[in-house]
């Protein structure tokens, strides 16, 4: 499988999501950030687009979204996030284990993704998403195997003020199972503004330096 063309033309459609203007339905609104959704093209559901001002460069930001090491202590919608592959230092595959939503209603998913990291000039960068076939992670019995269809973050710097940063997230998951639609558009919106929350947490604790570093030694 040619992983870099898949991530590269995932990228494309992600900056496509971007530059489409029309069309889009604002379904949640909640601390600044704005949830819009329109019926996706890829599966019988919904392409999201979630945007926020996040006070830090673009460039800090994207790699703070691209790194895999600390994702699950601020993202509390994932029990696992490991890369299980590197393509190069642009490209990796990574397996994902989601919590359970909806007071359990929803099961947890496992996943596995094709993440790119792609620079454009201005210093907008996109982080790319796409569920692949991975023969080293075939699905397990333990969880259901979701699909995301083309995702991604967009993270351009704002003009007035290049320390902010516009942050623009396109989420199109395929749950599969037995779930209803509706239970997954009730509940969609709010894990979105939520996985925002979480990750700008996620960035101003990272900006605090650590204090492992010290140790007292007692003398006995």
């Amino acid at each position: 499988m040619d992983y870099k063309a898949i991530a590269q033309q995932t990228a494309q459609e992600v900056l496509g999501y971007n530059r489409d203007t029309s069309g889009w339905k604002v379904v949640k609104t909640s601390k600044k950030i704005t949830v819009s959704s329109k019926a996706s093209r890829k599966f019988h559901g919904n392409l999201y687009r979630v945007e926020e001002i996040i006070p830090e460069s673009a460039a800090k930001l994207s790699d703070f979204l691209y790194q895999t090491g600390d994702r699950v202590t601020w993202d509390k919608s994932l029990q696992a996030y490991d890369m299980v592959h590197r393509i190069d230092s642009d490209t990796f595959i990574c397996h994902t284990i989601t919590q359970s939503f909806a007071m359990g209603s929803i099961s947890p998913r496992d996943f596995i993704d094709l993440v790119y990291i792609k620079r454009y000039e201005g210093n907008m960068n996109i982080i790319s998403s796409k569920s692949v076939d991975f023969p080293e992670y075939p699905p397990s019995s333990n969880y259901i195997r979701g699909y995301n269809h083309p995702c991604g973050f967009v993270c351009s710097p704002m003009k007035e003020n290049p320390a902010y940063s516009k942050l623009v997230m396109f989420v199109q998951t395929e749950m599969r199972g037995k779930l209803s639609p509706s239970i997954i558009e009730k509940t969609m919106p709010s894990n979105l503004v939520n996985f925002i929350l979480n990750a700008k947490d996620g960035i101003k604790a990272h900006k605090t330096p650590s204090r492992r570093g010290f140790h007292h030694h007692s003398h006995s």
